[in-house]
């Protein structure tokens, strides 16, 4: 069994930690929203946890233009390997 990764007080891995999983970068946003909007957090730990959610932002994007270059790819090797109607 694998051990979970530590959590700082803001919920999130310690800094330098990235998931690799898109899934986990969008539970870790979840996570930082939820403990920055219970406000049980005091402001210098709300900031951290609000840059901490930029970088988490940044990889998702980064994540999504990844799958999206390579579902682009798939179709355009699909569409080339597609037999063309003459009768057009």
């Amino acid at each position: 069994m694998t051990k979970p990764k530590p959590k700082s007080a803001t919920g999130s891995p310690e800094a330098g930690e990235s998931p690799e999983r898109f899934e986990d970068v969008i539970d870790q946003l979840e996570s930082l929203v939820e403990n920055i909007e219970s406000g049980e957090i005091g402001l210098e730990e709300a900031i951290d946890a609000y840059e901490r959610g930029n970088h988490l932002v940044s990889k998702a994007r980064s994540m999504l233009a990844t799958a999206e270059q390579r579902v682009e790819a798939i179709d355009a090797k699909a569409l080339a390997n597609t037999p063309k109607d003459d009768d057009a």
